[in-house]
């Protein structure tokens, strides 16, 4: 299936990368990650809120909560375990590009089973199906920076692959909203474009075999034992996780209910064009920041001062929804937000590829941290709803995503081992 592309580079699988990537490499590798974050952003952000609006529009933020949740649980059990698997994986192919590929497969297949539910049980199960195939395909799309990216370029290329993690609302929205409509042929689409875009990694770009002999152990309780890298241990590492999972909190807790904070609180007339004009807003202003900040933090080496400074951005825009819920103040928050996100795609994925334990568990390691990404999925429901029901509403809700992702800010200086 890879054809002649199953060749190797020039070095072992567990080395630490020397050579500089090339433009192809990183826009292949970006258009993968591109591929995943429209499958996870789209359903989340459009489809799964129409789909369960027709449902039961009474009470259709609980069923998100509930349906956002299962899939975010589903998450944080499949990719460090899907890491795992891809670290011992010794295919001629290399260890991510067959993962990357049935991971993308297995994504489509299940949102395609969302779209045709009608009831709950079948919304959770088919987007269950979705998430577990999309994080097998994350485990497989984050390890080529640790792999391959020397340390000199790591925060240029984690801008180009953090920018594709904007371009999937964008994205998304555009080919739901704009080229088809409907629920059903939302989900088709976006399923059959997260298969494509896979494709340009997969077929062309090289992947570093692993050798039999230095493949670590393989046994149901060395995996299970790999969800816990002990802070104690490697308490850099810890820090790091702490940081991600607090700034995706906030930022959970903020965009979870944005479809219904157009239609209820700022009162704009068409909700679902008002997510687009949003997401196209901030994806501008994070790609105005993304490789300019991964620039400078790959000249100075310094990446906490950033990441805190990106911090400080988010939560500017999220006081901004606590406090004006009309269409501009949104739009400029959109803006605000986008700017301060950019400079923290771009230079936290190059601060956390320098805390990781092991070279032989890069993706397992990398999927431990992962959890800091879905996990907050799971959790901001059960904090966004009694906070917006009972704690101010949405000026009680962007409150809190601000206090959240300060509180990052401040914990990230704690990492100790980079600058």
């Amino acid at each position: 299936m890879f054809g002649r592309m199953g060749w190797t580079m020039d070095r072992t699988a567990l080395d630490e990368p020397t050579t500089r990537v090339t433009a192809r490499w990183t826009a292949s590798l970006s258009l993968a990650n591109l591929a995943v974050f429209l499958g996870f952003f789209t359903p989340i952000q459009i489809l799964l809120p129409l789909q369960l609006e027709h449902l039961d529009a009474a009470h259709k933020a609980g069923l998100l909560s509930w349906v956002t949740g299962v899939g975010a649980l589903v998450a944080m059990l499949v990719n460090p375990l899907a890491g795992a698997v891809s670290d011992r994986t010794t295919s001629r192919f290399g260890r991510r590009r067959p993962w990357i590929l049935a991971g993308a497969l297995i994504g489509a297949a299940g949102l395609l089973c969302t779209a045709g539910q009608h009831g709950l049980a079948g919304i959770v199960a088919g987007w269950a199906l979705a998430q577990a195939g999309l994080n097998i395909m994350l485990a497989g799309v984050t390890a080529p920076v640790a792999d391959q990216v020397p340390l000199a370029q790591r925060a240029v290329v984690s801008g180009w692959t953090g920018i594709s993690q904007s371009l999937g609302l964008v994205v998304g929205a555009l080919l739901v909203t704009v080229v088809v409509s409907g629920v059903l042929p939302g989900y088709a689409l976006t399923a059959a474009v997260t298969v494509a875009l896979a494709l340009p990694f997969v077929l062309f770009c090289p992947d570093a075999v692993l050798a039999p002999e230095a493949r670590a152990s393989f046994n149901l309780r060395t995996l299970l034992a790999g969800y816990w890298v002990s802070p104690r241990r490697y308490p850099d590492f810890g820090w790091a996780w702490l940081t991600r999972f607090l700034i995706n909190l906030g930022n959970a807790i903020g965009t979870l209910y944005l479809l219904y904070y157009l239609t209820d609180a700022v009162h704009y007339p068409s909700p679902d064009n008002g997510v687009l004009v949003l997401t196209a807003v901030y994806t501008l202003a994070a790609l105005l920041t993304a490789i300019p900040s991964g620039v400078v933090s790959d000249r100075t080496g310094r990446r906490k001062a950033l990441v805190a400074v990106s911090c400080v951005v988010m939560a500017l825009a999220a006081l901004l929804l606590a406090a004006v819920h009309t269409w501009p103040a949104t739009v400029l928050a959109a803006a605000v937000l986008g700017a301060g996100y950019g400079i923290y795609l771009a230079v936290d994925q190059a601060l956390v590829t320098q805390v990781l334990p092991a070279a032989a568990d890069r993706a397992k390691d990398l999927g431990v941290i992962n959890i800091a990404n879905s996990g907050p999925q799971v959790l901001a429901p059960a904090l966004a709803a009694p906070i917006v029901a009972h704690l101010g509403g949405y000026g009680g809700l962007y409150t809190a995503t601000a206090l959240v992702t300060l509180l990052a800010g401040l914990l990230v200086h704690r990492i100790r081992s980079v600058a």
